[in-house]
């Protein structure tokens, strides 16, 4: 197991465009955890976070810190999305691995301009 992660490593760096693509997409979930971090703040106000339209109430709302998990996803679709990326390049090749990489990128940034529509909204001031 540790020679397969240390072989995969190295075939990362040796894939150098991989691996700047792999170091801005976390890099950009690192900014995008922090930013959500810094900018939610405790309050009474509740935030409505889904909808359904098979229950008695049809908005749901939930308290605060429901915002931080935004920031959770983030991280966690970096570490998705570099180790499907790292997979992808081993078996598939180099070409898939690339897109893989460009959409864990674009995932991260449409939830933060997500995040910050809904922090806008809820925002108190």
């Amino acid at each position: 197991m540790k020679d397969t992660i240390q072989q995969s490593l190295r075939l990362l760096v040796a894939n150098r465009y991989l691996l700047v693509l792999t170091a801005v997409m976390v890099l950009l979930a690192l900014g995008f955890a922090v930013y959500v971090a810094l900018s939610v703040r405790p309050s009474e106000l509740q935030l409505v976070s889904h909808y359904s339209a098979f229950g008695v109430t049809q908005l749901y709302r939930d308290q605060w810190f429901y915002l931080l998990t935004f920031g959770l996803f983030g991280l966690l679709v970096a570490a998705i999305h570099s180790t499907l990326a790292l997979k992808l390049l081993i078996v598939k090749g180099h070409s898939l691995a690339i897109a893989c990489a460009w959409l864990g990128i674009a995932m991260i940034l449409f939830a933060w301009t997500t995040a910050i529509a809904v922090i806008n909204v809820w925002s108190p001031s």
